[in-house]
């Protein structure tokens, strides 16, 4: 099985756990992590999208980041392991994750991250489309 078809499966498999109820009205004042950016440039790009899903890839080299931004429920594939801050309404803590890795939520997450590694750091985002 290739990339593509894996991560096509693992979509499927954890989309039919995710809700979608937050909308971009619920976030008037942050950007969809889509949308954010590092300094005014994109860090962000839709890569596919439809009627029922998005999916984008977000690339961080070092010392780059992802500003202040909303996720909804959403799975994510990491395509490049790194080390990022983030800082969330927990607090700021230090994230190493590895090629290959995933994470799914079921609720909107708020989060701001920096790629304080010395590699860059990127990852696919999946997400239902908000009704």
């Amino acid at each position: 099985m290739n990339l593509a078809t894996a991560v096509m499966v693992l979509i499927s498999a954890n989309l039919l756990c995710l809700t979608t109820t937050a909308t971009a009205a619920e976030q008037p004042d942050l950007p969809h992590a889509f949308d954010a950016g590092w300094k005014g440039q994109k860090t962000c790009e839709v890569q596919y999208e439809d009627e029922t899903v998005r999916v984008g890839r977000c690339v961080f080299p070092p010392g780059v980041g992802h500003e202040k931004h909303y996720h909804n429920p959403h799975f994510g594939y990491v395509l490049e392991g790194g080390t990022l801050s983030i800082t969330d309404a927990a607090g700021q803590r230090t994230v190493t994750t590895r090629s290959d890795g995933t994470w799914s939520t079921t609720e909107r997450t708020v989060h701001e991250a920096i790629n304080i590694g010395d590699t860059p750091t990127s990852y696919l985002i999946v997400e239902p489309r908000t009704r």
